[in-house]
């Protein structure tokens, strides 16, 4: 005859049943998951190195050189000169490497309440 304890073992092995039924299904989603985004950065990497090609080709001297002498006119380059390189310590100074103002360098400045252009101030 059937016991109470034997219900009780039948409850467990049906709900284990149950318990290991979810989580295959759960690993089996994740799994073709994780095979989806195997084949999408697959087909990325693939897309980067034909596009790595496709620079390689685009880039070639050879090819630049053509381009150069096919639009020459159009573009107006000329051939650099030794002169015209310079370091950076040669260039004019940028604003914020511009002292501060101070008071005898505004003093040459006009007075503000003086009108310029076209519309007076009120």
């Amino acid at each position: 005859m059937l016991r109470t304890v034997d219900f009780v073992i039948i409850g467990f092995m049906a709900a284990a049943a149950v318990l290991t039924f979810q989580i295959k299904s759960q690993a089996e989603k994740q799994l073709s998951q994780i095979k989806r985004l195997e084949a999408e950065i697959q087909l990325e990497k693939d897309t980067i190195d034909l596009l790595k090609a496709d620079w390689s080709l685009l880039v070639q001297p050879g090819r630049l050189q053509q381009l150069v002498a096919l639009h020459s006119e159009e573009l107006g380059l000329e051939i650099t000169e030794a002169h015209q390189i310079v370091r950076p310590q040669e260039l004019p100074a940028r604003v914020v490497d511009l002292p501060e103002p101070t008071p005898e360098m505004m003093a040459d400045l006009p007075d503000r309440s003086a009108v310029t252009g076209s519309v007076g101030q009120q």
